[in-house]
């Protein structure tokens, strides 16, 4: 019994560690209503642009789009429709893989 225990309780602490970092994605996506020319252009489609700034990712849809932004270990971190022009999602520090459409790039926050 105490063994059983023992191991509920590893999984629920590495549950935890695992998930606790995420926490701070949240937050959810934003609409931007602020000039974004000067940021770092990451990739550019027809319909929309993904730009870095520091602490977000930035998407410039000329159309709704829908998009997908995971961690490098593959962990979905935002799975939304875009409305058209300019949103935000702020990101702790990290390396991510943004999915719009057919385009897909790797960022740097």
């Amino acid at each position: 019994m105490y063994r059983r225990l023992c191991g509920f309780m590893a999984v629920v602490a590495l549950t935890l560690a695992v998930s606790l970092p995420f926490s701070s994605f949240a937050k959810g996506w934003e609409p931007v209503r602020t000039d974004v020319s000067g940021l770092n252009s990451v990739a550019r489609d027809n319909d929309v642009e993904i730009r870095v700034s520091p602490g977000h990712v930035v998407v410039v849809a000329s159309q709704p789009v829908q998009i997908k932004v995971f961690t490098i270990l593959g962990q979905v971190v935002s799975s939304e429709s875009l409305p058209v022009g300019i949103s935000r999602l702020p990101l702790s520090h990290g390396v991510y893989i943004v999915k719009v459409g057919d385009l897909t790039c790797k960022i740097a926050v």
